[in-house]
């Protein structure tokens, strides 16, 4: 590993599939902040919320020996994008440090796998190292553009906040609003900032699950957002791929920008448009392309 690389990366599945777009804006923005991550080596699945339901045993270990190969390489921090894996691996932190049995049960695992124990790893959120390692006067003193008349709706998801609280305040988070008003963005109040958007039930009970959506989409909207800003990567891909269903369902004319963070902070520090994964964007394409561009660029990724 290159010292210079403070952050080990663990990108999870969705950000080398439909979250690419997070994986190059947040490769982007960490670059220009000077902040270079290393991806984690033979990285495998986190054993997200399917496994965990079905077998929390197996989800462990998905997730330990994540964990233990991060500690491998004598990184401390673990950068976890992905708010289903982010809480999948500190769940099974948890879990190994307060169940004996599960603890005995991976640490034999990892024994026989040549793995080391799980200690001194610790997982983080971009949310939350943008916020303490960066610090919102930092944003503020590299941000070189800001968008002009856009107003913002951040929006969290149902596991970045809950139940650790180590990427923002459980009951009334914060923080995305205060980055992006560092980076010159305005931003309106939104109340449904956690609440779940339906990302899992899409493809099972699809109607339920756009349904969710459509009340996300609508009540942002009714605020006068003119984009939603997320960390989530099912999110984010949930908000933006059903939003011709919903106006075919509904007849309302939603067509509204869904946004990663990390797109929206790099840009305000200097980033290109194709290098910040946003000519990838579904819904409200046009916006997108007027507000981070001049040039239309046309390509997506479903």
């Amino acid at each position: 590993m290159q010292p210079s690389a403070k952050y080990l990366y663990y990108p999870g599945c969705s950000l080398k599939g439909t979250g690419i777009a997070y994986e190059e804006s947040l490769l982007t923005t960490f670059r220009l902040l000077e902040m270079p991550v290393k991806e984690l080596p033979d990285w495998n699945c986190c054993g997200a919320t399917t496994y965990m339901s079905i077998s929390e045993e197996s989800a462990t270990l998905l997730a330990a020996r994540n964990l233990a190969l991060a500690r491998q390489t004598g990184s401390k921090d673990l950068l976890a994008p992905c708010n289903a894996c982010y809480l999948t691996l500190r769940k099974s932190q948890e879990m190994v440090a307060h169940y004996p049995q599960i603890a005995r049960q991976t640490e034999q695992f990892l024994e026989q796998a040549g793995l080391p124990r799980l200690d001194s790893v610790r997982v983080r959120h971009p949310l939350e190292v943008l916020y303490n390692d960066v610090g919102l006067q930092r944003l503020r003193e590299l941000t070189v553009r800001r968008l002009q008349g856009v107003r913002m709706a951040s929006y969290y998801g149902c596991q970045a906040v809950r139940p650790y609280g180590e990427v923002d305040d459980p009951h009334d988070p914060t923080r995305m609003d205060e980055i992006l008003k560092a980076v010159g963005v305005e931003v309106v109040e939104y109340s449904l900032k956690t609440k779940c958007c339906g990302g899992p039930l899409t493809g099972t009970i699809h109607d339920a699950g756009v349904r969710l959506n459509y009340i996300l989409l609508k009540e942002a909207v009714r605020r006068g957002a003119q984009a939603i800003v997320t960390i989530c990567p099912l999110c984010q891909f949930n908000l933006d791929a059903y939003q011709a269903e919903i106006r075919k369902q509904t007849g309302e004319p939603i067509d509204m920008p869904i946004l990663y963070l990390t797109q929206v902070v790099g840009w305000a520090l200097g980033g290109e448009f194709r290098e910040l994964g946003l000519h990838r964007a579904i819904s409200g394409r046009k916006l997108v392309e007027q507000w981070f561009t001049a040039k239309k660029e046309a390509e997506t990724y479903v």
